[in-house]
């Protein structure tokens, strides 16, 4: 179903209800013939406008901190699987409250908080965050099995035994990454930590795995995770975040100016690189538009510029069939997720409403930020 995005406020995210359906389902299907617990990442996903929908395919979540794992809890209805670099003294027993899986970054993080946590009833399953020291993340930011990565516990530093009371690990070093680059890290997986194997209970394979991406073969992954299943005896985790809201919604923004300099041509918009869209200047990409190619001769050229202050605040260049002027719609193409959970309100800047275009065809306002939003960030 085709969204009208000139009847939406701008800026705004959108989530079509239909898309987001297809990807749950997809990802049900996969859970259901491999065997595995697909849970949702909220790192890379937290719009909880949309977990009651979310609720009808998955019945939980990862959580990376105290209010994730809260937010999973109150919005998800259930405990969260919980792992964060590092746990807060004064949060910890919150934690275990909202939690039904705790994994620890490292040993000494096991070792101060494991007497709190065998006390705890009800019973908490406790894992350690192994480093395989394998990955095909070619970008640095995004690689957690880069050398000396503060991230996951080595082989060699567990020696020959597990600390009393492990039942789980937990590994993530796949990013929007095919079953055939989890293959690989299976195996060497399996031969720094196979040996452990016997005394665990479950095993996260983490995040990064595309299953809703296109060519992504799902049969493969089924059946991997199926026959490790029965290789292990373990019970398979996996924790999406990009999987679940993949080219499922859209960031409208409107062109408010258009400036010239030296010939370059800047629709200057009502949305932020930097504030609404920092991971296209993190990673960095550059986002698709609707109604938009790369520059072709012969077609007007234009860069888009954000509303902040920061002069690195744009992105381009693109190629439009006709002139832009204010008041046009600029729609930036699969931003719903990794990109929402970012955003920020650097220089004030009106922060994008969020909203659902239903299954029925008709736009429902989920959240419309203002001053108050801004202001309660800060004191």
């Amino acid at each position: 179903m085709l969204i009208n995005y000139d009847i939406l406020p701008s800026p705004c995210f959108v989530m079509d209800e239909e898309r987001f359906r297809k990807n749950l389902s997809l990802i049900r299907h996969v859970a259901g013939e491999s065997g595995a617990e697909i849970i949702l990442a909220f790192k890379g996903f937290a719009m909880w406008g949309v977990f009651g929908i979310a609720r009808e395919y998955i019945s939980g979540a990862a959580a990376s901190s105290l209010d994730e794992a809260r937010l999973c809890f109150e919005e998800m209805g259930s405990p969260a699987h919980t792992y964060s670099v590092v746990y807060k003294e004064e949060e910890f027993d919150s934690i275990m409250e909202l939690s039904s899986h705790i994994t620890f970054n490292s040993l000494q993080q096991y070792r101060k908080y494991y007497d709190r946590l065998k006390k705890h009833t009800p019973v908490i399953s406790p894992g350690l965050r192994i480093n395989p020291e394998f990955s095909e993340i070619t970008y640095s930011l995004y690689n957690p099995g880069a050398p000396g990565s503060r991230l996951g516990i080595r082989a060699d530093d567990l020696g020959n035994d597990l600390p009393e009371g492990i039942e789980g690990f937990h590994f993530h070093v796949l990013f929007e990454s095919d079953s055939f680059a989890l293959e690989k890290l299976l195996d060497a997986v399996e031969n720094k930590f196979g040996r452990f194997f016997p005394r665990l209970k479950w095993i996260n394979m983490g995040g990064g795995h595309l299953i809703t991406g296109k060519g992504y073969d799902t049969d493969h992954l089924i059946k991997l995770i199926r026959d490790f299943r029965k290789r292990t005896g373990l019970h398979v985790i996996l924790e999406p975040g990009s999987a679940f809201a993949w080219e499922t919604g859209e960031l409208v923004a409107t062109v408010e100016d258009i400036v010239v300099n030296r010939g370059i041509v800047t629709a200057i918009l009502d949305v932020s690189f930097t504030a609404h869209m920092p991971d296209c200047l993190e990673m960095p990409y550059k986002p698709k538009i609707l109604g938009a190619t790369d520059p072709v001769q012969g077609k007007p050229v234009y860069r888009m510029g954000g509303n902040s202050c920061l002069s690195g605040d744009f992105m381009g260049d693109w190629s439009f069939d006709r002139e832009l002027k204010p008041g046009d719609r600029i729609v930036f193409l699969d931003m719903i997720h990794y990109t929402m959970v970012k955003t920020t309100t650097f220089n004030g800047v009106h922060h994008p409403s969020i909203g659902v275009w239903t299954k029925e065809g008709k736009f429902r306002l989920l959240k419309k930020f203002g001053y108050e939003d801004y202001k309660n960030r800060l004191s």
